[in-house]
């Protein structure tokens, strides 16, 4: 259920503000996306798991808390990412 040690670090290189930048809103905000994403799949064959469905609640909050952020910095990187990601709102 957990993103692959490659995928964190491919996410790292794509979404990186700087070199070897891995806790910019950006990349953190990726990660999660992945994470979400591949917690939706497994939702769709394990309708019944609740406990892990409490983690997804969370990581989404998570999510729109850096999001939230980063919309208050900076509006213009928000915008891209949101966009790069495919994320809408």
């Amino acid at each position: 259920m957990s993103i692959t040690a490659e995928e964190k670090t491919r996410l790292m290189k794509e979404y990186a503000t700087t070199e070897g930048d891995t806790g910019s809103p950006e990349v953190q905000v990726a990660i999660l996306t992945s994470r979400i994403t591949t917690l939706t799949e497994h939702f769709k064959t394990h309708t019944k798991d609740n406990h892990s469905r409490r983690g997804l609640l969370k990581l989404v909050a998570q999510r729109r808390k850096l999001l939230d952020y980063l919309k208050a910095r900076d509006e213009e990187r928000y915008k891209t990412l949101i966009g790069k990601l495919g994320i809408r709102r």
